[in-house]
Formats: C-alpha cells, structure tokens, sequence
C-alpha cells in the first residue's frame, strides 16, 4: 500500500518571498536543517551535547531582475537590510504541508554560460526556527 501523504513534487504549489508569489520562476526550494552534535570520549565513555537546530533555505531559479522578478527582489531586500518572509508549499489542497519563515537576503548571481539558461543557486541563512503546519 502506497503512503498516503507521499507524493513527487512536479509542480510547486507556492513558494513566496515577502508575500509575493514567485513559484514560476522557481526550479528548487527546499529548507535544510543543520543540528550540530559534539563528542568527547573520556575514559568513563562517550559524552554528546547536541546544539540547537538552525536552517537554511536553498532556492534556485531564474536570474530576473526586471519588473516582478525573484532576483529583483531579492537585490531590493539585500539593498534594504532586512530580514524577508518565506513561504514554501509543495502541493495544492487542504490540509498539505507547509512551512514560512525569515530569511537574510544575499545576492544572486549575474549571467551565465553560452547556451545555458540563465539561473541561479543560492543558500540563505534562515532567522530563528521556522514554522511548519498545514494549509487551510
């Protein structure tokens, strides 16, 4: 029996920065977590200390920077200072996953390759946790 909730991500259902919809010129955006763990072997065995999680968000897509572009965007907020909003949502319907969160903007790249489309791929570091639930 297949799992329920399982699915392939074909089409991203959302994915927004700063309450804008970008997901048309998005190829991945996926949110890594890192939990860092420390060990010390002593004579008496092994001890561990595992530190908070933190995050990163990794996203890739089209290096547009005209009007209504993610690139644009993100070089306005790299420009402002401030952290920005994210939203990440795999698959249309109620009741599907989700995650939102704050991100520190950075730059993206600038052009490319002969014959190659003009992407880029970017790892941002996220603010806090972020917070994961359903969609209404």
């Amino acid at each position: 029996m297949a799992y329920a909730r399982g699915y392939v991500i074909k089409n991203l259902a959302s994915f927004k920065v700063g309450g804008v919809e970008y997901k048309d010129q998005v190829t991945k955006a996926r949110l890594v977590p890192d939990t860092p763990t420390q060990t010390l072997r002593t004579f008496g065995g092994v001890d561990k200390d595992r530190d908070s999680t933190s995050w990163t968000l990794e996203v890739s897509g089209h290096q547009d920077r005209g009007s209504g572009g993610l690139a644009a965007a993100l070089d306005t907020a790299v420009a402002a200072g401030t952290t920005t909003t994210f939203c990440i949502t795999p698959k249309s319907g109620t009741g599907q996953d989700q995650v939102t969160g704050s991100f520190v903007p950075v730059p993206v790249e600038f052009g490319g390759e002969v014959g190659s489309w003009k992407l880029f791929e970017q790892t941002f570091e996220v603010v806090d946790q972020p917070t994961f639930s359903q969609t209404p």
